[in-house]
């Protein structure tokens, strides 16, 4: 059986979004809460799975690679 998912990091303080927050308050005509699109703001809401670190980044890639090897 094959399962397949994403795993999303993000590094603190990171801006996520395909536009910035004046044209998605001009096309949903509201505004948006602080911090919409940095990467916390998306943790608390469950669109990115992890903030690390760059320093730790490279150590939290490895621990998910291991926890996804196959015997």
């Amino acid at each position: 059986m094959q399962v397949f998912g994403d795993i999303i990091l993000a590094e603190p303080g990171a801006m996520i979004g395909f536009a910035g927050p004046r044209v998605i308050e001009q096309t949903i005509g509201s505004t948006l809460p602080d911090g919409f699109q940095t990467a916390e703001f998306l943790l608390e809401h469950g669109f990115v799975d992890k903030v690390v670190e760059r320093k730790n980044m490279k150590n939290m890639l490895h621990k998910l690679l291991l926890m996804h090897k196959r015997d």
